[in-house]
């Protein structure tokens, strides 16, 4: 587990917690955010991509990956009013967008990095491809290329100030790590 450290983190303050869980496919992402979501009775922004690409009839296109990224960024506006309190869990966010533009189209949208750069997002978890790949039909980042993604999130994460930390381990231990790390920011006692 390792600690990324960062200007934004709202550590103490009061209202609403954003924390985003991410990393390459296959991680374990979706599991780790509805377990989080319930011990913590937090709203959780599902992945969109996934069930939007497995609807489509044909193969993805740069303005499909754009709906998606307005999709998500819609879902979070509804949580984000001035005032709120809790914890907003959002399974996945515009990092993984804008690097899956970057690497399928080799551009991306100039929204996106602005969004990205005034976001108050407080913690990202980043799950590491330290658990078996399992194929499916919308996954195509297996194998070395997991570990390359991965390293571009983190990086993408460090770029923009974002604090993170990495969660390792498998089944109930990945959730217990992510629990402890939840703890070490100040979101959980």
């Amino acid at each position: 587990m390792e600690k990324g450290v960062s200007a934004r983190s709202k550590r103490g303050e009061v209202g609403l917690k954003k924390i985003v869980i991410t990393g390459p496919e296959s991680t374990g992402k979706t599991t780790l955010a509805e377990e989080l979501a319930q011990r913590l009775n937090a709203t959780l922004i599902p992945e969109y991509a996934r069930s939007y690409i497995e609807n489509l009839d044909r193969p993805y296109t740069f303005s499909d990956v754009e709906m998606i990224a307005k999709h998500q960024m819609d879902e979070e506006g509804k949580f984000s009013g001035e005032g709120e309190d809790g914890i907003l869990l959002m399974d996945t966010w515009l990092i993984i967008t804008k690097v899956w533009f970057e690497v399928v189209f080799g551009r991306v949208p100039g929204w996106i990095e602005e969004q990205i750069s005034k976001a108050d997002v407080d913690l990202f978890l980043v799950c590491a491809p330290d658990i078996p790949w399992v194929a499916d039909p919308v996954r195509e980042n297996g194998g070395e290329m997991r570990l390359k993604l991965f390293d571009r999130y983190i990086n993408e994460i460090k770029a923009h100030g974002f604090a993170f930390e990495i969660v390792t381990g498998t089944g109930n231990l990945r959730i217990q790590n992510a629990w402890t790390l939840l703890k070490c920011h100040g979101i959980v006692q």
